[in-house]
C-alpha cells in the first residue's frame, strides 16, 4: 500500500478477476449509480469505499491515521480476495448517505393499537433502509377476545398481520424491492390453527411464517396428549388442543406450501446470551438470527472454497489461514457496529449494548467437492463439525482479544459470560450461518452450507439467447478426465443433476450431488453439525421432490428436534404454485366443454416445473415494459411483466394484469381471445415504438402475446419438453425481477441469473 496525500493506493485489481455473473450482479445491485442509473463505481471502488468507511471506526479506540489506513488496506484485501464478504447492506451502503449496514431486525408487537401501528411505521422505515424484519404476534389477544377500552372484540393476530403485509407491499426496500418479513406465533396461542393455515389462500406474500414450538408441546406430541392454550391477555388457560393433530397440521401445510416453518423457541432462549434483557420471541426473515425486540445483527461470511490446501498430496483445510481470516472478519464486523446508522434509536442502543455479530460461511459444498467428499456422507458431517467448531473457537478468541483492547459489550453484566471463571468478550454472539445467495454469486462459490443446486443449467438472457452454465469445478474435471462435450453439458443442463448420467464416471457423480439428489435426512444432519458450534442459528432449506409425502416432512421435523437444531425450513418442489392455483378441485388442462362450465368449477392447472419462452421489451408511456411469456407442453401458461424503473401504479397494475392472464391461460382460455381483449385499450400516455403506436401497458402486453404466437407459428417454435420433475426441481419458480429460475435455499429465494434475493 502506498499513500499520496490523503489517497491510499490499493494493490489488488479486483475488476479484471471477478466472474461475468459477479460483475453483472454488482453493477445491478451494489455499485453507486448516477441519476440515470449508470454505475459510477467499479467493483474496486466499492470495496475501497467500504474498507475505508469500516476502518474509520478504529479512531474511537485511539488508532491514528496511519493505523486506520493500514486497517483499510487490510479490509480491502480481506474482501477483494473473496475470502470474506460482509452482508449486502454493508456493501451497498457503507460510505454512502444512507449508511444503514444491517440486514436483520426484530421489532416488538405488544397488545395495543399504539404498539401495533407503531411497529407498522417502524417496519416501513426499516424496509426503506434496506433491512428485513421479524415479529412475534404472540402477545396479541386472540380473535373474538374482549377489548375493554372499546367494549368490542379483538380481530386477532392474523388480521393484524394483513396490515403489516399491505404496508410492506407499499414500501419498496431500499427503493428497489419489497422487504421481507418473518411472522411468528407461539404454538400455545389460541389462534394457532388460523395462523398455521393463513397462507393457504395465497395471501401474506411478503411474509415467511414460523410456529414457535415449545419443549412442552413437543413432549405432548411424543406422548400423544393434549396441551394447554394460553390467552396472552391475562395468561389464563383458554383451552387445549391435541398436540399430534396440531403437529400434523403444521406438517401438512409445510408440505403443501413450504409454510409454516418451525422454530424451537425454548432452545433459542436457552442460548440467549443476555436473558436479563428479555426473552427472544422471533427471528429475522430467514430463521437464522434469533433476536430480542429492537435488536439487529451484522453478518458476514467466510468463503470456505478458498481454504483448501494440499499436504503430502492430499487435500486438507488450511487451518492457519482460516484462523487469520476469522480474526480479521471479527474485527471488521465489530467495527460495523460503530459506524452503522441504525434506522431507529432503540435499535442503535441495543445493537451497541449487545454488539452481536454473526460470522458464518459460504462455499461449503465447494470445499467438500475439492476435498473429494460427498455431501451426503458421515465424513462430510464430521468435517462440518470440525470446521465450524474451529471457526467458533477462533471467533470467540478474536472477540475476547478485542475485549482486552476495547472492553466487553456494555450489557456484559448478567449475561451468560458473566461468571467467576469466565473471561471478557466483546460480542454477545459471534457466529451465525446466514443465507448468502447474492454474496455467493459475487464470490463465485456455493451458497451457505447448502449443496449444489445444479451442476449445469441453461440461463436465458434478455435477448433470448440460451447459455449453458457449467459448474467450473465439474467442467475442469470433465476436461481433465476426457468426458467433456457440449452435447453432454447440454444434457446435464436439462437435468440439472448428473446422478443418472451414465457418461459421467460414478466417482464424479458421487461427489457432484445436488440438493435434490440428497435424501432429506442429510440436510438435517448437516444443519445439526453446524448448529453445534453456532451461537445463533443456521439458515438451511431441506429440499424435497414433488413426490415427497407429508410423512417424509414429519420425519425431517422429528429428526430436527432430536438432533438439536433451532429451526426447520422445508421446500417441496412445486408446492407454492399448487398452493396458490390449485386449492380445491384440480382443474383439467385445456378448455372444458362449454355446456359443462358452471360458475366456480374451473380451476387453473398448476404451473409446470419447466417452461420455455421469450422476453420482449416494449416502450410504453409509463416506461419500458419487459413482458416475459412462457409455454409448456400444453401451450402458453404464464406472463410476467416488469416495469423498468418507474414502478408505482403502472408496475402494480401490470403485475395484476399478468397474473390474471396467467391464471386464464392455465384455465384453458384461448390466447387469441385474451389478445383480442387487450389490444386497443387506451391510456392518457401512449408511446411510439418501433413498429407503431403503443396505446397502453395492457396494449403492450397484447402486442407481446401477438408476437409470441407469431414466433411459435412462423419462427422456430419452442420445443415443449415433457420431462419428469426429477433433476429439474432446483429450477422451480420464476424470478419476479427477470423471470429467471429461482432456487429455494437457506430459507430464502434466490435468482442466480440477476442476483435477486427475497431476503436481504
Amino acid at each position: 500500500m502506498a499513500e499520496t496525500g490523503n489517497t491510499t493506493t490499493y494493490s489488488r485489481i479486483i475488476d479484471e478477476t471477478l466472474s461475468p455473473n459477479s460483475l453483472k450482479v454488482l453493477q445491478r445491485r451494489y455499485l453507486l449509480k448516477d441519476p440515470d442509473g449508470t454505475p459510477v463505481e467499479k467493483p474496486s471502488d466499492m470495496f475501497v469505499r467500504v474498507a475505508e468507511n469500516i476502518a474509520a471506526a478504529d479512531a474511537a479506540y485511539g488508532v491514528d491515521a496511519a493505523g486506520i489506513a493500514e486497517t483499510a488496506n487490510d479490509f480491502y484485501d480481506l474482501m477483494t480476495s473473496l475470502d470474506f464478504l460482509p452482508n449486502s447492506p454493508t456493501l451497498m451502503n457503507a460510505g454512502r448517505e444512507l449508511q444503514q449496514l444491517s440486514a436483520c431486525f426484530v421489532l416488538p408487537v405488544a397488545d395495543s393499537m399504539d404498539s401495533i401501528f407503531g411497529a407498522v411505521r417502524d417496519t416501513a422505515i426499516i424496509h426503506k433502509s434496506g433491512g428485513g424484519t421479524g415479529f412475534s404476534f404472540s402477545r396479541l389477544r386472540p380473535a373474538g377476545d374482549q377489548v375493554r377500552s372499546t367494549q368490542g372484540v379483538s380481530s386477532g393476530p392474523v388480521s393484524f398481520m394483513r396490515v403489516f403485509n399491505q404496508a410492506t407491499e407499499a414500501v419498496k426496500q431500499g427503493g428497489t424491492r419489497r422487504g421481507a418479513n418473518m411472522g411468528v406465533l407461539r404454538v400455545d396461542h389460541p389462534d394457532i390453527l388460523s395462523f398455521i393455515k393463513c397462507k393457504l389462500d395465497g395471501d401474506f406474500a411478503n411474509f415467511n411464517i414460523s410456529v414457535a414450538v415449545t419443549e412442552r408441546f413437543m413432549e405432548a406430541v411424543k406422548a400423544g396428549t393434549s396441551y394447554e392454550l394460553i390467552n396472552p391477555r391475562g395468561g389464563e388457560v383458554a383451552g387445549e388442543y391435541d398436540a399430534r393433530e396440531v403437529y400434523e397440521l403444521i406438517v401438512d401445510m409445510a408440505w403443501a406450501s413450504g409454510d409454516p416453518g418451525i422454530i424451537f423457541i425454548d432452545r433459542m432462549n436457552r442460548d440467549n446470551p443476555t436473558p436479563r434483557l428479555g426473552e427472544i420471541e422471533s427471528t429475522n426473515p430467514c430463521g437464522e438470527q434469533p433476536l430480542l425486540p429492537y435488536e439487529a445483527c451484522n453478518l458476514g461470511s467466510v468463503n470456505l472454497s478458498r481454504f483448501v490446501t494440499y499436504r503430502d498430496g492430499k487435500p486438507d483445510v488450511d487451518w492457519d489461514r482460516l484462523s487469520d481470516i476469522v480474526h480479521r472478519g471479527v474485527h471488521f464486523l465489530d467495527n460495523v457496529i460503530d459506524v452503522n446508522n441504525y434506522p431507529l434509536p432503540q435499535i442503535g442502543e441495543l445493537a451497541r449494548g449487545n454488539r452481536k455479530i454473526g460470522l458464518g460461511v459460504m462455499g461449503w459444498s465447494d470445499l467438500l467437492i475439492m476435498m473429494d467428499i460427498a455431501y451426503d456422507s458421515d465424513e462430510a458431517v464430521a468435517l462440518g463439525e470440525k470446521v465450524m467448531g474451529f471457526i467458533e473457537a477462533e471467533g470467540h478468541g478474536a472477540s475476547a482479544k478485542l475485549a482486552e483492547a476495547r472492553g466487553a459489550f456494555p450489557n456484559f453484566e448478567g449475561s451468560i459470560y458473566d461468571t467467576p471463571e469466565g473471561g471478557s468478550i466483546r460480542n454477545a454472539t459471534v457466529t451465525t450461518i446466514a443465507p448468502t445467495g447474492t454474496l455467493s454469486i459475487i464470490a463465485n462459490c456455493s451458497s451457505g452450507i447448502e449443496p449444489l443446486f445444479a451442476v449445469s443449467y441453461v440461463r436465458t438472457v434478455m435477448d433470448n439467447d440460451r447459455l449453458v452454465e457449467v459448474n467450473p469445478m465439474f467442467e475442469d474435471i470433465a476436461v481433465k478426465q476426457g468426458f467433456y462435450g457440449r452435447e453432454l453439458m447440454a444434457l446435464i443442463a436439462e437435468h440439472g443433476s448428473v446422478a443418472d448420467i451414465d457418461e459421467v464416471p460414478e466417482d464424479v457423480r458421487r461427489v457432484f450431488v445436488t440438493a435434490h439428489d440428497i435424501e432429506p435426512v442429510w440436510h438435517i444432519r448437516m444443519q445439526a453439525a453446524f448448529q453445534k458450534f453456532t451461537d445463533n442459528a443456521v439458515s438451511k432449506t431441506v429440499n424435497f421432490s414433488h413426490t415427497a409425502s407429508p410423512a417424509d416432512v414429519r420425519a425431517v421435523y422429528d429428526l430436527a428436534y432430536e438432533l438439536g437444531v433451532k429451526g426447520v425450513t422445508i421446500y417441496r418442489d412445486g408446492s407454492k404454485d399448487n398452493q396458490v392455483l390449485s386449492t380445491g378441485k384440480t382443474g383439467k388442462a385445456g378448455a372444458p366443454d362449454e355446456a359443462e362450465v358452471r360458475h366456480g368449477e374451473i380451476e387453473p392447472r398448476p404451473r409446470p416445473a419447466v417452461t420455455i419462452g421469450r422476453t420482449e421489451k416494449i416502450k410504453t408511456g409509463c416506461g419500458n415494459l419487459y413482458v416475459t411469456i412462457n409455454a409448456d407442453e400444453h401451450g402458453l401458461c404464464e406472463v410476467f411483466t416488469q416495469m423498468g424503473k418507474s414502478g408505482g401504479c403502472a408496475s402494480s397494475q401490470s403485475e395484476a394484469l399478468s397474473r390474471m392472464i396467467s391464471v386464464s391461460l392455465r384455465a384453458g382460455v384461448d390466447p387469441d381471445a385474451i389478445t383480442k381483449h387487450l389490444r386497443g385499450i387506451r391510456c392518457p400516455s401512449p408511446a411510439w415504438a418501433q413498429g407503431g403506436k403503443v396505446l397502453s401497458c395492457a396494449d403492450a402486453v397484447g402486442i407481446a402475446l401477438e408476437h409470441f404466437l407469431e414466433w411459435q407459428t412462423t419462427g422456430e417454435a419452442p420445443t415443449m419438453i415433457a420431462k419428469s420433475r426429477d433433476g429439474l426441481d432446483n429450477l422451480e419458480g420464476a424470478c419476479p425481477e427477470c423471470g429467471g429460475a429461482v432456487e429455494h435455499e437457506s430459507g430464502c429465494m434466490v435468482c442466480r441469473a440477476c442476483g435477486y434475493s427475497k431476503c436481504a
